[in-house]
């Protein structure tokens, strides 16, 4: 039985231990996580995030129990969002109804990046193992989408984003088979780590090749751009924006935003007037000298997760506009809930949810 939020209510101290050590994803403290309205936890950077933010409206902390919570992606029809639990090798399954958090598959190939097609149906990155971009049929059947480029198999699929024209774009980076947490250490195949575009015949075409590590995608709301996080970018982690053809094709790089305060852009996704809403944290950059933590030298983080943790929200030219702190660095977001205004954040060993005055570009 999955844990509710009655159930949590209903035990005590002693019983909410026991009931975690039973449930790796009971809940570890009751939400919302702050009681006052505003929320202070919304932070407003520049006066134009004012009419996103709900007065009425706190963060509140859905589950937890995960290793390393990852690709949020909604579906409207059942009311419920699928999360991947990477290090775990399982999605997990939050039904926004009767309030309940299950496993939806295990294993899952270190399941990442999730989406849903344009007719409803799953579409995820198997980050590890079998390497491939699958799509979930109604009936359950696995469908494979890619799994090859030029006969090589492809890195380790992180993220995905399906057009309206049917069309699929995934990332591919190496972090799957890197090592062995988020998936089985392996030698890569391909010599790039490539930006892929799936034609609605199948084909596979990789439509940019210039990346290193490219992680998060979304496209602006009328498909024009495609914005792409890039882990590895000089000197900091990036975002850039190109343009998109009809074909496909993608021109005209441009760096849109650069997360220079150490800060580690991951996951994201564009609302209906062109916001970036992206998942943030510390990047673990080092010092370059230590520093006397308690009674040793030790070598400490050049920005401090405590003021990193959260979804940091750029408005189309790039300036952050708002910043909603978390006790978790997160990974990924998605919109969802019965009006597309409901934040879910996946966020390091927690989901994470707040109602917002806004709804997906998508």
């Amino acid at each position: 039985m999955g844990m509710t939020r009655r159930n949590i209510l209903s035990i005590g101290g002693a019983g909410l231990v026991a009931a975690a050590a039973g449930k790796a994803w009971g809940q570890s403290f009751p939400f919302p996580l702050n009681q006052r309205y505003p929320d202070p936890a919304i932070e407003i950077l520049d006066p134009s995030f004012a009419k996103y933010r709900l007065y009425a409206s706190s963060v509140e902390q859905l589950a937890t129990g995960m290793r390393w919570a990852e690709g949020p992606a909604y579906f409207p029809e059942e009311r419920y969002l699928l999360v991947s639990d990477i290090p775990n090798n399982r999605i997990m399954k939050y039904d926004e109804v009767n309030d309940t958090f299950t496993v939806f598959r295990s294993p899952a190939n270190f399941a990442n990046g999730n989406t849903r097609d344009r007719e409803g149906r799953l579409i995820t990155c198997e980050h590890s193992v079998t390497r491939r971009v699958v799509r979930t049929e109604k009936d359950g059947a696995i469908t494979v989408l890619a799994d090859k480029f030029e006969g090589k198999r492809l890195n380790a699929p992180n993220d995905v984003v399906v057009k309206s024209d049917g069309t699929i774009w995934f990332t591919d980076p190496l972090f799957g088979i890197n090592g062995n947490y988020e998936g089985e250490h392996e030698k890569p195949e391909q010599a790039t780590t490539n930006v892929y575009r799936i034609g609605t015949d199948g084909e596979l075409a990789a439509v940019i090749t210039d990346l290193m590590n490219p992680n998060g995608l979304a496209f602006s709301p009328d498909e024009k751009k495609l914005y792409i996080v890039e882990w590895k970018g000089t000197p900091n982690r990036s975002i850039w924006s190109y343009d998109i053809a009809v074909d496909g094709a993608a021109s005209n790089k441009i760096k849109l935003i650069d997360a220079a305060d150490f800060g580690a852009l991951d996951g994201f996704k564009v609302d209906h007037d062109g916001n970036l809403w992206c998942g943030y944290g510390s990047n673990g950059a080092l010092k370059e000298e230590p520093a006397q933590v308690a009674g040793r030298k030790a070598y400490t983080l050049k920005g401090k997760s405590e003021d990193l943790d959260g979804v940091m929200v750029f408005n189309p030219e790039g300036k952050p506009i708002g910043f909603i702190r978390l006790p978790e660095r997160c990974a990924n977001l998605a919109f969802g809930g019965p009006k597309g205004n409901r934040l879910y954040m996946a966020s390091s060993h927690s989901l994470y949810a707040l109602y917002v005055e806004t709804k997906s570009a998508v």
